[in-house]
């Protein structure tokens, strides 16, 4: 797949990189189809228990849509395209394991989309971000005007989209859209850091923690607690749930396998 790279560091952690440098990593129709065979043969790997996504270099990590591929597009196939876009970020968001979007530059429209569909996002301080498409008189299409505003609130959601103003990983961390911020050299580094800390987690315990944040938010606390619960008993009979308790009696660190 010569547009996105993968790799597996210790059995569990998953690092795929978008590699269009020449056009900005942007979403060419081939970057589509090569990013969902490679979440095809993710979702198959029960080894892995965090996807880190990233992108070549340290200048650019995803300009959104390719815009001289649109250019030749009529309006049925930009349509298309567009929901290709979306249909990936929400792939992505529905994953069972966590993932990590490492903002390793540039972050527009449908970039910026694609990490609002991960779990935990981070940045190099020199990156850039935005949802810019109001400044191209059409507006997020990927679910960026769903995602951003449950994230750092409706009013400032309105704010950055219908102005489209462009942001450094500054301002994203103050207003709750990244968790941390890391010099360029490092931010790979501090990614595999922190996927390996949930990786040394309970597998069980780490994937029924995000079912349960994800599908309560959405319902009410009452409806919430009732799937945190179900959750919860998911996680009673594994054999990793015993283990926990005993490396714990013997003050020692667990060795989860996720079951």
């Amino acid at each position: 797949m010569d547009t996105i790279d993968f790799q597996i560091v210790d059995e569990t952690i998953g690092i795929l990189k978008l590699n269009r440098p020449n056009a900005a990593n942007a979403f060419s129709l081939k970057l589509l189809d090569d990013f969902n065979q490679q979440l095809d043969d993710i979702e198959q790997n029960d080894q892995l228990r965090v996807l880190i996504i990233t992108a070549v270099g340290e200048k650019v990590f995803c300009a959104g849509a390719d815009l001289k591929e649109r250019a030749s597009m009529g309006e049925e196939e930009v349509v298309k395209t567009v929901g290709k876009i979306g249909d990936l970020v929400s792939r992505v968001e529905q994953l069972k394991i966590p993932t990590i979007a490492a903002i390793n530059g540039a972050a527009f429209g449908g970039g910026l989309e694609l990490t609002l569909g991960c779990d935990i996002r981070i940045a190099s301080r020199s990156a850039k971000m935005g949802l810019t498409e109001t400044s191209l008189a059409i507006i997020p299409g990927a679910g960026g005007t769903q995602r951003l505003s449950r994230l750092i609130g409706l009013a400032n959601a309105k704010y950055y989209i219908l102005t489209a103003k462009r942001f450094g990983s500054d301002e994203a961390k103050q207003i709750g859209l990244v968790q941390e911020i890391f010099e360029p050299t490092d931010l790979e580094e501090q990614a595999l850091s922190m996927a390996k800390q949930i990786a040394g987690n309970g597998p069980v315990g780490v994937k029924m923690a995000k079912k349960a944040i994800d599908k309560g938010y959405e319902l009410s606390k009452t409806d919430g607690l009732k799937v945190e619960r179900e959750c919860y008993l998911e996680t009673i009979p594994t054999a990793d749930r015993l283990e926990g308790l005993q490396a714990f009696k013997e003050k020692r660190k667990p060795q989860y396998q996720g079951k």
